[in-house]
């Protein structure tokens, strides 16, 4: 059979299809950092409606590219978490042991959460109960941090040799890990400022610390975290 007259088409076809999606995608990252924005102006509890005329567009719209208020979140969560990466790596790559490369993750982090507290709690919780999958979106914000750890971790373990590490119990550490800075880190936030609320790095220090002593084992062990008692 001769296919040869059905080629050009084909590939006209193929070349519109490309340029759609790189348009719908440009598009689609448009609205997402609106959305962050908008959020960070409005709060957490901003609605889809209130996010689209901040963003100049139409509630419709929202909806056409991201489905629901928890498919949003979701995509503003990966942006979050993609500008997360980016951040780690380049501390990790001025660090120079793994202990300043733990603490880089943290700063990193609370940064993001004290930076902008707002879109923090939007990618961090459910959408509300009238929206379908909405435990969904918080599960996929933390497994994407927890897995930017993970590397980090194995190389950690592979250089040692395992050396004092229950190997099966230390991969568990990584979501442990989050759960950790998540749990202080909100608490952390929702402190009032004063006596009682540490610094950032005062505090990136201290879960550093916890962090350290519960993975480097006897042989690496630094010793105790720093003494904070001067800020009590």
């Amino acid at each position: 059979m001769n296919t040869a007259a059905t080629v050009p088409p084909q590939a006209s076809g193929d070349g519109r299809a490309e340029r759609w999606s790189a348009h719908r995608t440009s598009r689609r990252k448009e609205l997402v950092r609106a959305a962050r924005h908008a959020v960070h102006r409005l709060g957490p509890d901003a609605s889809m409606e209130d996010i689209a005329a901040a963003a100049g567009t139409s509630k419709p719209v929202f909806y056409r590219y991201f489905g629901d208020k928890t498919g949003l979140q979701r995509a503003v969560g990966e942006a979050v978490a993609e500008r997360m990466q980016a951040k780690l790596q380049e501390a990790a790559a001025v660090a120079s042991t793994e202990h300043d490369g733990l603490r880089a993750m943290v700063d990193v982090y609370l940064q993001m959460a004290e930076s902008s507290p707002n879109v923090y709690a939007f990618v961090t919780r459910s959408a509300g109960p009238d929206t379908a999958g909405q435990d969904a979106m918080p599960v996929h914000f933390f497994s994407a941090v927890t897995a930017m750890i993970e590397a980090p971790l194995r190389h950690h373990l592979e250089s040692r040799g395992g050396a004092g590490i229950d190997l099966t119990a230390a991969s568990f550490w990584p979501p442990a890990a989050i759960g950790m800075v998540r749990a202080a880190g909100e608490l952390w936030l929702r402190t009032p400022p004063g006596a009682e609320r540490p610094g950032r790095e005062d505090m990136t220090e201290q879960i550093t610390g916890w962090l350290w002593a519960g993975i480097a084992g006897p042989a690496s062990r630094r010793g105790p975290g720093p003494d904070t008692r001067s800020n009590r």
